[in-house]
């Protein structure tokens, strides 16, 4: 396995499955689309980050960490899943929640995502500024070393490009695994799907799949940057990632497809084709999606569908990334709808 060098904690029920969503691909008459499960993780709700939090507590239990510092928006779902992964592994977390989104109701600070974060008895710092990647990690690092002061062992999940992408391995295995279950299906798969964020998971997607010799593209739609700026990102966190399991140079820039159109207005803010997403989703497939990715990244594959971009004959595998308990924080979702 390619990511077997790798210290790794077991926190995911995996494989996650491949559904097939029947209904919804007859209703847009378009290609054969399946979902790949992950957010059946299983984790606190389950989503995309148990896997990627595999590797990086599994580094911080290897260098007996007791206490784990992360930083993420109010209803972070990344935020939400460490502090699961540390109640389950016995460590001490503390957590930082920046200010991303403005004007939202009192139903996003205190429901979904902020509400398990308290029941799971995390502490909770705030970080005012929601889009200063670098000065999130710096605050994480000055409370670690006062912990480290006060006698604690602490570990850093940082949030910025700039360190090593332990948690892309979850997604390179996630690649393996995705290609033992297309044969086992009989799928010949066109392309894949996902929301685009941290660049985490199309980057150890993409690393892992041309490592194994696959050359499926995968469409990445933006949650929270531009194009221009997500390409940059992922591509430099693939090539890590790619040097990290010893295959150098199997991601080109050719393989990193971005798009941006269903970003606007913003991170964490809905839009007319975000809310025909998830009513869609929901009322065909009984599939709940999330305002901030999934719903986006589902917004874009309807999008391409309806543009011709898929031939009906093709079969479309989207990367359901989780995030369901955001749902609570949108109250204005169904007033919308």
């Amino acid at each position: 396995m390619l990511t077997d060098q790798y210290p790794r904690v077991d926190l995911s029920h995996t494989p996650t499955p491949l559904d097939s969503l029947n209904n919804l691909s007859e209703e847009l008459d378009g290609p054969r689309i399946w979902a790949k499960r992950d957010d059946c993780t299983g984790l606190a709700m389950g989503g995309n980050k148990a896997r990627q939090l595999e590797f990086y507590l599994g580094d911080a239990v290897a260098k007996g960490a007791d206490t784990i510092l992360t930083t993420g928006a109010v209803q972070s779902n990344h935020v939400r899943m460490t502090i699961a992964a540390t109640r389950k592994l016995g460590l001490e977390v503390e957590v930082q929640l920046e200010e991303r989104v403005a004007g939202r109701r009192q139903e996003y600070y205190d429901s979904g995502n902020p509400f398990l974060m308290k029941m799971m008895d995390a502490k909770i710092h705030r970080y005012p500024i929601g889009e200063d990647e670098e000065g999130a990690d710096r605050a994480l690092y000055d409370r670690a070393e006062e912990i480290r002061k006060e006698g604690g062992n602490p570990y850093v999940i940082p949030l910025s490009g700039n360190h090593v992408p332990y948690g892309a391995l979850g997604y390179v295995k996630c690649a393996e695994e995705l290609l033992e279950q297309f044969p086992q299906l009989s799928l010949r798969v066109d392309a894949i799907v996902l929301a685009t964020g941290s660049g985490m998971t199309q980057a150890g997607l993409l690393a892992g799949l041309r490592a194994l010799g696959s050359g499926i593209p995968v469409y990445g739609f933006c949650v929270r940057r531009d194009q221009t700026a997500q390409a940059g990102r992922v591509f430099d966190k693939a090539q890590k990632v790619a040097e990290m399991i010893d295959c150098q140079g199997v991601v080109t820039q050719g393989d990193v497809w971005v798009d941006d159109r269903m970003l606007g207005p913003g991170y964490g803010q809905l839009n007319a084709e975000l809310l025909e997403a998830i009513r869609l989703t929901a009322r065909y497939e009984g599939m709940l999606l999330d305002p901030t990715y999934s719903g986006k990244s589902m917004a874009g594959l309807i999008h391409l569908v309806a543009s011709g971009h898929f031939r009906r004959d093709q079969t479309v595998v989207f990367l359901h990334t989780g995030g369901t308990p955001a749902l609570f924080g949108y109250p204005e979702i169904l007033e919308l709808q």
